[in-house]
């Protein structure tokens, strides 16, 4: 196993392999104090558009801590671990509720992780423009 740098929108082929793999994912956010928050999410990987995507609701710690970094986002990482591989993505990420945004995320995530969520009218997406990534696998 090797560890290394990434570029996030150009993976090489074992890196992009572990991101399509199933694996259930961690989403770190700053909180106003400066402490980090982590919490299991799914996570979809889109190195064309340099994104990672989290769905959730727009009631959620995760969706208050992006809103209250300001416009400039908040500097966050999904990482995913299966026993001593792991891959971490890093980025800016951004609420976004536009319903053609909402429902591309939720298509990834039905595709990666194989369940099509239920319906929720308060979900969200955060979207994570990467600035880099990494990973040991």
């Amino acid at each position: 196993m090797t560890s290394y740098a990434q570029d996030p929108g150009a993976p090489d082929p074992s890196f992009l392999s572990f991101w399509r793999e199933r694996h259930l994912c961690t989403l770190t956010t700053p909180r106003p104090d400066g402490t980090p928050h982590v919490v299991p999410v799914g996570v979809t990987y889109d190195p064309e558009a340099r994104l990672a995507r989290v769905i959730t609701n727009r009631t959620s710690a995760k969706v208050r801590h992006v809103l209250e970094a300001g416009e400039d986002g908040a500097a966050v990482a999904v990482c995913q671990v299966a026993g001593r591989r792991w891959a971490t993505l890093e980025g800016r990420a951004h609420v976004r509720t536009e319903p053609e945004r909402v429902a591309e995320a939720v298509r990834r995530y039905a595709e990666r992780y194989e369940r099509t969520p239920a319906p929720n009218p308060r979900r969200v997406v955060i979207e994570i423009s990467l600035t880099g990534a990494m990973g040991h696998f």
